[in-house]
């Protein structure tokens, strides 16, 4: 192949895969803030989650700008789950930037 043709090639393969990415970013608008929450201590790892999870998705909705659109943590960019056992049972921190679809 030709140097010119393989060069339109994968120019043309670049302006195609930044438009891709661009629509993804479109298609989930996220917060510039990142929103962290800790949850009660639990007996059960899946019980501390669940609280930690709900705190943070309270926290989302009483954030101005953000509100309830954005307190989904499965749609959180960057997302931590953190989780610490102790003599009181398990407690989660959940960390995240909000967005909405």
């Amino acid at each position: 192949m030709h140097r010119p043709v393989l060069l339109a090639i994968l120019a043309a393969a670049s302006l195609a895969e930044q438009s891709a990415t661009k629509s993804a970013h479109a298609a989930k608008s996220c917060s510039d803030i990142s929103i962290s929450a800790r949850g009660e201590p639990a007996r059960f790892m899946w019980l501390a989650k669940t609280k930690a999870r709900a705190n943070w998705r309270r926290k989302v909705r009483a954030t101005p700008g953000l509100g309830t659109d954005y307190a989904n943590w499965g749609s959180a960019e960057t997302s931590d789950e953190r989780c610490i056992t102790g003599e009181d049972g398990t407690v989660c921190v959940f960390t995240g930037y909000p967005c909405k679809r």
